[in-house]
């Protein structure tokens, strides 16, 4: 899949993720990759910059979680300004597939 197609679909497709409920990084990447059946695999690289993005944009929030071994992980969560967000890059998506569809057949894709 081209980089810039995966690029564009980041911010949609970790929304929707944690829509869903919290996760974490590793957690997020496995999913995607899993439900995308192994088309997007994305790198650390990738996933990082996006999610401190949505974070500056106020549409998702961190906190650090100390897990079984002592470790820490950082999980994040959608806030509302991350749903309506979701809502809008949804419907953007849905009318570019419209069109695409409108087209009729793979042979115009």
């Amino acid at each position: 899949m081209r980089k810039e197609l995966v690029a564009a679909s980041a911010e949609p497709l970790i929304l929707s993720l944690l829509a869903e409920g919290d996760s974490y990084g590793y957690a997020i990447l496995q999913e995607i990759r899993a439900r995308s059946r192994e088309e997007i695999q994305w790198t650390d690289g990738m996933l990082y910059p996006v999610l401190h993005r949505l974070e500056d944009n106020g549409w998702i929030t961190s906190r650090w979680v100390e897990i079984e071994n002592g470790r820490k992980r950082k999980y994040y969560s959608i806030r509302k300004g991350g749903l309506k967000a979701l809502k809008t890059q949804r419907e953007e998506w849905l009318a570019v597939h419209r069109v695409l569809t409108s087209f009729g057949g793979s042979a115009h894709v």
